[in-house]
């Protein structure tokens, strides 16, 4: 059933069922009974649709959810203390010679998209689809797992992309004017460079390996990609090839990211590959933690909603198996208490019958020996 269904199961439609079943049920009760039953199936319905339609709000259900996950969260805040640190720490300065400036001679220019506008992207678009579905739907299960995972998705990325920076210390394209800003190189006995540049710019010139910017980018944007992607069923097997618009539209998005990199002369290609993958792959990997995969039948919804749905209707085909074997043992108690008595008459009426068979026949005899006393006479 898609999402945007789920809300047609209420409360009111399903006590049309409760009214043919109880209108039978109240013939036997009597007047002065007070038991309410409509009352009670009223209260054990709405809860039971408050889970089945998805209304597990933030308000009612969010300290329960957020208590579940809460070692998911500490090792999150974990992951951004990591990612803080990395940041002070030196890469490795690789040897770069003079023959090697060829490819690392490029033009030292302005960022065309500035990082706070990729974590502005990666954050903001993803939460504002958040927020509309949870509107539609008031599911707390949703909203709560698709913010974990991106925030898992983004932190992993961060960190896993600035170890490797740290470890690789690839000089970016525009290193030369970083590490030699008046254009004049020099170099140690060994023949690597001697930078006199701003220690900074020295520094952030050995992060080349892998764009941290593309990382980032796809690390936000294919995870919305997915999400959009099971909300609308893109991959229903209908044909409806209109939705995949709207599904690539993220993905184009950390594209373009990626391309303004190699434009800025700030990364190789390779790097913007690499950073393009890395945060694809972390990405999917944290969605599949939380949904299925949008071509599933139940792509729409996460994992712990569904489970929620099977504990509930064990509990329902358990209660309702109680009652049913109830039901059934009073009925055959009033099949018993019927045979007894069609039993018992049946008995009467044998021993009746054999009374009346019994004085017909001491009269036939009584008659005839009347008659042999007349005749000898």
């Amino acid at each position: 059933m898609p999402w945007w269904e789920f809300r047609s199961l209420s409360c009111v439609q399903n006590l049309m069922g409760f009214f043919q079943v109880e209108s039978s049920q109240r013939l036997d009760n009597s007047a002065n009974s007070r038991h309410w039953p409509l009352l009670e199936y009223w209260n054990k319905e709405c809860r039971m649709t408050d889970v089945t339609s998805g209304f597990h709000s933030v308000k009612s259900h969010g300290t329960t959810v957020a208590r579940t996950h809460l070692h998911d969260w500490v090792i999150l805040l974990l992951l951004g203390v990591v990612a803080f640190i990395l940041n002070f720490v030196h890469p490795f300065y690789r040897f770069v010679g003079k023959d090697m400036m060829y490819d690392i001679k490029y033009p030292f220019k302005n960022n065309t998209v500035p990082f706070w506008a990729v974590i502005t992207c990666a954050i903001g678009f993803p939460m504002l689809a958040f927020l509309i579905v949870y509107f539609r739907r008031r599911c707390v299960y949703d909203i709560h797992h698709a913010i974990l995972g991106l925030s898992y998705s983004l932190l992993l990325t961060q960190v896993l992309t600035d170890a490797i920076k740290l470890t690789v210390g690839r000089p970016r394209p525009d290193f030369y004017w970083r590490c030699f800003p008046d254009g004049k190189d020099v170099y140690d006995k060994l023949g690597n460079v001697i930078c006199h540049g701003k220690a900074s710019h020295i520094k952030e010139g050995h992060k080349s390996f892998p764009s941290g910017h593309t990382s980032c980018s796809f690390a936000g944007m294919v995870f919305l990609s997915l999400y959009i992607s099971g909300k609308i069923q893109a991959f229903d097997r209908r044909g409806h090839v209109a939705k995949l618009c709207i599904v690539f539209l993220p993905v184009v998005v950390a594209t373009l990211v990626g391309i303004s990199r190699v434009d800025d002369y700030r990364h190789h290609w390779n790097d913007v590959f690499a950073g393009g993958l890395l945060g694809l792959t972390v990405a999917t990997m944290c969605y599949l933690q939380f949904f299925p995969l949008p071509s599933h039948d139940q792509g729409w919804g996460p994992y712990a909603y569904f489970r929620t749905l099977e504990e509930l209707g064990a509990s329902t085909h358990a209660a309702n198996a109680a009652q049913t074997e109830g039901v059934a043992d009073d009925g055959y108690i009033g099949l018993q208490l019927a045979s007894d008595s069609d039993s018992n008459s049946r008995a009467e009426d044998v021993e009746s019958d054999s009374i009346s068979r019994a004085e017909d026949v001491e009269f036939d005899s009584t008659s005839r020996a009347g008659d042999v006393e007349s005749r000898k006479r």
